[in-house]
């Protein structure tokens, strides 16, 4: 089925960015005004200049393959640039256009709408969002003391689970696998995403009791969904906030110490480095200006290093060393400021 734009518009705003859609997105938040958008979403349909022969560059192809050969992800540029394809393994692509103001987004039937919104509101935002300038950390981030908490790491480290937790401990969540950092004066901020928190089962059933007991994002998809604002207790934060700490998660292993260790600069900025999002596809002037932002962040912004348990009975502990922790960075920073 193919949808038309002019059939009905919907406004959202996702990591500052005004999106108009012609179908609705559940999990971002609605926009009262739809007179202007950042970007157009187009659903159900590709631009008039779809071939996808001829007048291709490959720019990107994911070194993870499926067992076919194929590789999971793969970009092109189209028409000498004038156009960006990124198509999934399972046939979902998307299309941008050289301006960035319009997304167009196409599934097959094998797929569904549900499948290719968890592909936009996850890399293909994060993709977004590099392109138009804008540092992205895959971490997560939550605000305590009006200031945003970001939890960075390698994949399985726990960055949603360590958001979630804190959730539930009544701490409102900014984002979820994406942070989005703008400079401003002397500071950064950190944009609030959409009121959603992405877990894997043995999260949710670390944090919940059981791996069921949050709604799947879509079918066929292991993962789960936190939606804050609807599960009890959870909350979203909507106002972008300073940048206040960065804690760098560890995977745990037997013995190891559960204490907030500091981290110098030259060590956090390797790793911030290494826990960009959509790195691969930056050219050699965009990764140049990336390193000497991050090099700006980890100058004026603590970064601590912590290692998050796997068991029920670490979770209270590791919530509250990093509560303890950030309360006296926040301590220092206001007897600063004053």
């Amino acid at each position: 089925m193919t949808f038309h734009a002019s059939e009905q518009r919907h406004a959202y705003v996702a990591y500052g960015l005004r999106l108009t859609s012609n179908l609705p997105i559940a999990s971002l938040i609605p926009c009262s005004s739809i007179a202007s958008s950042d970007v157009q979403v187009i659903f159900g349909s590709l631009p008039e200049s779809n071939s996808s022969s001829g007048g291709r560059r490959l720019r990107y192809s994911s070194s993870i393959s499926h067992q076919t050969g194929e590789p999971d992800l793969q970009i092109w540029d189209v028409h000498n640039g004038e156009f960006l394809r990124v198509l999934y393994r399972d046939g979902v692509e998307f299309w941008l256009d050289r301006h960035l103001t319009t997304l167009w987004a196409h599934w097959p039937t094998s797929s569904s709408l549900q499948d290719t919104l968890s592909y936009l509101l996850g890399p293909i935002l994060g993709l977004l969002l590099r392109l138009r300038g804008i540092v992205c950390l895959h971490a997560s981030s939550v605000s305590i003391n009006d200031r945003a908490v970001v939890f960075l790491g390698s994949q399985g480290a726990g960055k949603s689970t360590t958001a979630a937790a804190l959730a539930q401990r009544g701490y409102a969540v900014l984002s979820d696998d994406i942070v989005a950092l703008v400079e401003g004066g002397h500071e950064f901020q950190t944009l609030p995403a959409y009121p959603r928190v992405n877990l894997w089962p043995d999260s949710v059933s670390l944090l919940y009791g059981s791996p069921d007991a949050l709604p799947a994002i879509s079918l066929g998809w292991d993962k789960r969904c936190l939606n804050l604002g609807e599960t009890e207790g959870t909350k979203f934060e909507v106002r972008p906030l300073p940048l206040g700490a960065i804690y760098v998660l560890e995977k745990s292993v037997g013995g190891s110490e559960k204490g907030v260790e500091r981290v110098s600069q030259k060590t956090a900025l390797m790793m911030l480095v290494g826990n960009t999002y959509a790195t691969n596809f930056l050219d050699a002037k965009q990764r140049a200006e990336e390193f000497e932002i991050l090099s700006r962040v980890v100058a004026t912004v603590p970064v601590r290093k912590i290692v998050r348990g796997r068991s029920a009975a670490e979770v209270e502990p590791y919530c509250a060393a990093i509560q303890r922790d950030f309360a006296g960075i926040h301590s220092r920073l206001r007897s600063f400021e004053q």
